[in-house]
């Protein structure tokens, strides 16, 4: 049975799922579907046409569901689907989508917000992600598996960023960053693999020593970027290396998160 707070506003249409608990002074749109177990701690705004998953928590003050800060909007319906488990902390923001952009923001399963972050209209992002204070992710990016947004850091709008990679704190990322990738310095520049992030995930070092030597020939080797890329995809026998290679030469996919009902 779910718990809702007497000073908590609940729309007309809204969908509470089981044994979800609406802190004081939450409001509840009347598009919006709560699924099982989820929490709205206090002063938490969910808005829009909006679906938060099993056992998500939203803390006090965020504002998840409004509309985007996109000058083209024009009051179309677009959406918002957040998976499961997930922690989104004190004065996070996530808006729905754009027509132009596909039309809904999408966030995977198990990630973290922090407190502040940002996630912008049309925005795709993976499971485990974890975006650190008050980071933020422009228009239509894309944020895959595992990846780690450093504090007060920026993702430029249509920026890709590969599975795996971590972006150092205070950085602005204005390009895609390869899967395992590590980008620091004020404004971002790759300077090597994600190598922590790696060895946690237990990936062997047989598949490391073959991401770091493929970091150096596309680094140093000879031809243009694409070439040294290409020239990779003919030899890698490791599946950690495709991966960079399918990122680079491949066209952007934004649907690698499957769409929920």
């Amino acid at each position: 049975m779910s718990r809702i707070h007497p000073s908590a506003i609940i729309e007309d249409g809204a969908q509470i799922g089981e044994d979800c608990v609406i802190g004081p002074f939450c409001y509840v749109g009347s598009q919006v579907r709560l699924a099982k177990r989820v929490e709205l701690k206090s002063h938490v705004v969910v808005t829009g046409d909006t679906s938060i998953g099993d056992d998500c928590v939203v803390f006090n003050f965020s504002v998840i569901g409004e509309i985007p800060q996109d000058l083209k909007f024009g009051g179309e319906n677009t959406r918002l689907e957040i998976g499961q488990r997930n922690r989104i902390r004190e004065h996070v923001t996530i808006n729905t989508g754009t027509q132009g952009g596909g039309g809904v923001t999408r966030i995977g399963d198990d990630c973290l917000f922090m407190a502040g972050v940002h996630v912008a209209h049309d925005v795709q992002i993976g499971n485990r992600v974890i975006m650190v204070n008050h980071s933020g992710a422009a228009g239509h990016c894309i944020i895959e598996d595992d990846v780690i947004v450093g504090g007060i850091s920026g993702l430029h709008q249509w920026v890709r960023v590969g599975r795996g990679a971590i972006i150092g704190a205070l950085t602005m990322v204005p390009n895609d960053v390869i899967p395992y990738g590590l980008v620091q310095a004020s404004r971002g520049e790759l300077d090597g693999l994600n190598l922590v992030g790696l060895k946690r995930r237990g990936v062997s070092r047989a598949d490391i020593s073959a991401l770091r030597a493929a970091f150096r020939e596309m680094a140093e080797g000879e031809g243009t970027f694409m070439d040294r890329v290409q020239r990779l995809g003919t030899t890698a026998d490791s599946e950690y290396v495709r991966q960079i290679v399918d990122f680079v030469t491949g066209e952007s996919d934004r649907s690698f998160l499957t769409p929920r009902k």
